[in-house]
């Protein structure tokens, strides 16, 4: 028994498919499947039930699972320890970002992490925040930037950031493009074009629109893009308006014909974003150092940044 073999048991159990663990390990599915059978010989109790349609975690298999969890990550934890005690700056930094976050914020942060963090290799994945969370809890990414509060899982802990203002973006030709002073209520009749279900942008646009008032139905076509890119190639083929973070109107979009932006004077218009990371994390400083950077190198005119006292206050 090693701990290859825990990693690989771990995987199963978090998976429940020999396939996808065996991807997320990196090793032929021939070679987890040997592997995790001769390490229930060596046990001598069965870890799992196979079928050709599950995989099922046995009791004992659960309790084994846990355990080897435990194994794998106090293992991780005393290379993490080494690591730090060289140079917590000095390494490979797993970073997921958000979708509708990614393309606007990294372009800006990517050079100033290569001059003044220049042992931390950042590696990136854009993914949604339920994923990333997921990955978070993995341990498969080692911090990642939500927009989303994580106050409900004691495992992770948040560094705010800054606030990130809604703007409304709108075809030259529409009725909100030639109001002076936009109002919740205008929005809210106007109907708004949305990402799909599993973006959390879309779930913050909808707080915006019914802050205390019922959203009515709207004429706008049921139309749910899965990206910030097509939902804003609708506005622009006149299909109807949307709410947008503020960092995107430095997109393509901005220079744009087919479009009017313009911010919002909306109170409670906006999303926070923060660096969220594992408690546990041995790392802590070097996500630290750069939840630092972002605060100095994102665009003042477009966002608020967290302070301290602010942060203090919020928790």
């Amino acid at each position: 028994m090693n701990l290859r073999d825990l990693r690989y048991l771990v995987a199963v159990a978090d998976y429940r498919h020999f396939g996808r663990a065996a991807e997320a390990c990196h090793v032929s599915q021939p070679t987890l499947s040997t592997q995790l059978a001769k390490l229930e010989d060596y046990l001598g109790v069965k870890l799992f039930e196979r079928t050709n349609r599950a995989v099922t975690v046995t009791p004992v298999g659960s309790r084994v699972a846990a355990a080897a969890r435990l194994a794998v990550e106090n293992a991780e934890r005393v290379l993490e320890i080494a690591r730090e005690n060289k140079d917590p700056l000095a390494g490979p930094l797993r970073i997921g970002v958000l979708p509708t976050l990614a393309p606007y914020l990294m372009p800006w942060l990517l050079r100033p992490v290569r001059t003044r963090l220049p042992g931390l290799r950042l590696s990136l994945t854009e993914e949604t925040t339920a994923h990333l969370t997921e990955r978070l809890l993995r341990h498969e990414i080692d911090a990642a930037f939500l927009a989303t509060p994580v106050a409900d899982e004691p495992a992770l802990r948040a560094i705010e950031l800054f606030d990130e203002p809604f703007w409304l973006a709108a075809p030259p030709d529409h009725p909100l493009a030639k109001t002076a002073h936009v109002t919740r209520k205008d929005i809210i009749e106007a109907g708004l074009l949305m990402l799909s279900d599993e973006h959390c942008l879309k779930q913050q646009t909808l707080e915006v629109c019914r802050h205390r008032s019922k959203e009515p139905e709207s004429s706008v076509p049921d139309l749910r893009a899965s990206s910030l890119d097509t939902l804003l190639e609708l506005v622009a083929a006149g299909l109807g308006c949307t709410l947008i973070p503020a960092l995107a109107t430095r997109g393509p979009w901005a220079r744009s014909r087919r479009m009017v932006l313009k911010r919002l004077p909306i109170d409670g218009a906006y999303r926070r974003v923060s660096l969220v990371l594992r408690t546990t994390f041995p790392r802590a400083a070097a996500v630290e150092a750069l939840a630092a950077l972002v605060a100095e190198e994102v665009p003042r005119d477009l966002v608020r940044i967290v302070t301290r006292s602010a942060r203090k206050a919020a928790a």
